[in-house]
């Protein structure tokens, strides 16, 4: 699924277009908390949920979000955006009072959606189970196998993949769903360079900590990163984006200016170093 952004007259306001229809016939609702939203539309109750923001309007075929005033779209957007993908690919109801819904995409409930659950509570579960790790199936489209992946899960998808693949032989690739929403500013000279030092000079590296660092996108001057694995919650991931990642990033690409952290490192399961019992040097 591609979804559109456009930047409003005012800028607490985005514009987010799925490309298919959201509100059936036409019009205009608008909701102000999620209390008012959860007994009438799932898709803006689970907005709210998702991130700091004050308005939902749904509209024919967009959505337009208004932030709060003390949020951040940088960090906001990537949030709406996998809560609309995830909640559209599903199929789930749009609205409550009159059933208005879209129909789910390929993989919502085909044969081969079903074959990869059955393979993923079967066979995938057991094993990042034993860790901590959790995954979530969230759609089947276009050969991808999109996932929520949670804890250790993360630094296994490599594995997950080849499993899925062997037993269904229709996926090509399975993909993070965060990483499922297209990001332009990854396939820019910028971008390119920056994945380079990830993968050859940096990951190599925190590996051996059972950690990894993925490259979430790429706007103007400023890197996104995600910090993964045994870096996820650690005591000392500010120290190594810090004097590790930002430090090897700039040097490596001049044009860039910051690198950002979108980790949540509350959520981590199996840090290389507790938060708040000190540590050793930087990985």
């Amino acid at each position: 699924m591609f979804i559109q952004t456009e930047q409003l007259e005012d800028p607490s306001q985005l514009r987010f277009n799925p490309g298919r229809e959201v509100l059936a016939g036409g019009g205009e609702v608008t909701y102000v908390s999620h209390d008012e939203a959860k007994t009438a539309s799932p898709l803006a109750a689970r907005l709210f949920e998702a991130g700091d923001i004050s308005r939902v309007t749904l509209l024919q075929t967009t959505i337009v979000i208004e932030k709060q005033p003390q949020s951040d779209w940088a960090a906001l957007k990537p949030a709406m955006l996998v809560a609309i993908m995830d909640h559209l690919t599903l199929g789930h109801p749009i609205m409550n009072d009159d059933g208005v819904s879209i129909a789910p995409t390929a993989g919502a409930d085909d044969p081969v959606s079903a074959r990869i659950r059955e393979i993923i509570e079967e066979r995938v579960m057991p094993v990042v189970s034993r860790d901590g790790g959790e995954v979530i199936f969230v759609g089947y489209e276009d050969g991808d196998v999109i996932l929520e992946l949670k804890g250790s899960a993360r630094s296994l998808i490599g594995g997950i993949e080849n499993m899925i693949r062997h037993f269904v032989p229709e996926v090509e690739r399975v993909v993070d769903h965060l990483d499922a929403i297209p990001k332009p500013g990854l396939d820019t000279p910028e971008g390119l360079a920056v994945r380079r030092v990830l993968d050859e000079q940096i990951n190599p590296s925190v590996a051996s900590h059972g950690g990894h660092i993925a490259l979430v996108d790429v706007q103007g001057d400023t890197v996104y990163i995600r910090l993964e694995g045994g870096c996820q919650g650690c005591g000392m991931a500010d120290v190594t984006l810090k004097q590790g990642v930002e430090v090897a990033i700039k040097q490596a690409v001049p044009s860039i200016n910051a690198v950002l952290d979108s980790t949540d490192h509350a959520g981590g399961q199996n840090p290389y170093f507790q938060a708040g019992k000190g540590g050793m040097e930087a990985y």
